[in-house]
């Protein structure tokens, strides 16, 4: 019965966290009107590209989302975001697998460039256990606006 009880509670949180989780973001108008004067916390390095990876959603905010690059070993691992969190790190220039890990594992490739600045996000899903998650590429103005307005996550490693 306590079972029951304690899948019922963990559904009804699951759903009101879903709902408080859909907030819409400004139009892109805005998002470049507020982030026109804004300077982003770290630039690339010389000769380097960095990578910012977002995490906007509340959705299973106790659950931290583990970033790799390159392969799913813990050396690789830069960092990671719980809910409203963002991370960075450098990448040198070539072909790279942006790897997220919550009850999933996620993948994205990026071309990385010396100077480039991309951002990729991380969007939380309703899991089995705990929150799934799925990762994607943003535009240079979604991404600095949501930088702006995120917390520093951990970062655990700055240069790959």
């Amino acid at each position: 019965m306590q079972t029951r009880k304690t899948i019922a509670t963990l559904l009804v949180a699951g759903a009101l966290a879903v709902l408080t989780g859909c907030a819409s973001l400004p139009s892109p108008e805005v998002m470049k009107a507020e982030t026109a004067s804004y300077q982003l916390p770290k630039l690339p390095e010389p000769g380097k590209a960095i990578v910012y990876v977002v995490r906007p959603s509340g959705l299973g905010g106790l659950i931290r989302f583990n970033v790799f690059v390159d392969d799913q070993e813990a050396p690789s691992e830069m960092g990671y975001t719980r809910s409203s969190q963002y991370i960075y790190f450098n990448l040198s220039p070539g072909e790279h697998k942006i790897y997220s890990k919550a009850e999933n594992w996620a993948e994205t490739l990026v071309s990385a460039k010396a100077n480039d600045i991309i951002y990729i996000q991380q969007e939380p899903t309703v899991g089995f256990i705990m929150a799934r998650n799925n990762i994607f590429k943003l535009e240079d103005y979604q991404g600095k606006y949501q930088v702006k307005t995120l917390a520093l996550g951990t970062v655990i490693k700055t240069d790959k």
